[in-house]
């Protein structure tokens, strides 16, 4: 009589274990899927913010986030799409707000936003996501210091070519003490972006933007 007991022992523990393994992955799966949404909304939230610093209010009027585009293009530094933002003003295209990518940064990759309004020049550019190292390569970021803030104004032809570099590649730009490979990557990505909005500014500003809303 004591092999059966064991056995409805030994069933009553695992139907007992299996239902605590059911109910915390559920638990985990509702949890996650929590946190990515807040995630997505913080996400969304900061590319808002993002965006707004570049383009200063006024010079656009429509929503951002609903005006947007799906480019695909190795000048834009990613085999994968990248997202550009329309802005419009009265109905006309005023800017465009360009994701791009510095593939080879020195502990990653740096992901950008380049604003370019019509006639060509850097509205603004904001730093995305980084790895930089920390008192080094992240004063790439406006939050640490203003170096992002030397691409305000510049264009294609200012400066020349040979002036898309920093200071110790004979460019205009500043790099930063004890770490030039980072601002080098992110000046040659925005270099890039002005020079595929350069090629197909007819096509980004044609009045065919998708919305995503």
């Amino acid at each position: 009589m004591a092999l059966p007991e064991i056995s409805r022992s030994m069933l009553k523990n695992a139907l007992v274990l299996g239902l605590f393994a059911i109910t915390t992955v559920g638990l985990v799966a509702v949890l996650q899927q929590a946190t990515a949404e807040r995630i997505a909304t913080a996400q969304r939230a900061a590319q808002v913010r993002a965006l707004s610093e570049i383009l200063p209010m006024g010079s656009y009027d429509n929503y951002l986030l609903d005006n947007s585009l799906q480019l695909h293009d190795p000048l834009l530094g990613s085999k994968s799409p990248q997202t550009a933002y329309i802005a419009l003003k009265d109905g006309k295209p005023s800017a465009v707000i360009l994701r791009a990518t510095a593939p080879d940064g020195y502990s990653g990759i740096i992901q950008l936003l380049v604003g370019i309004r019509a006639d060509g020049r850097l509205a603004g550019v904001r730093v995305l996501t980084h790895r930089e190292t920390p008192g080094l390569g992240d004063k790439i970021d406006l939050a640490k210091s203003a170096w992002i803030r030397s691409f305000d104004g510049k264009s294609l032809s200012n400066p020349n070519e040979g002036g898309w570099a920093v200071k110790k590649d004979r460019g205009e730009f500043d790099q930063f003490a004890g770490a030039t490979i980072t601002p080098r990557s992110v000046v040659k990505a925005v270099h890039k972006a002005l020079q595929y909005f350069d090629a197909n500014q007819q096509q980004l500003f044609a009045p065919k933007v998708k919305s995503n809303g």
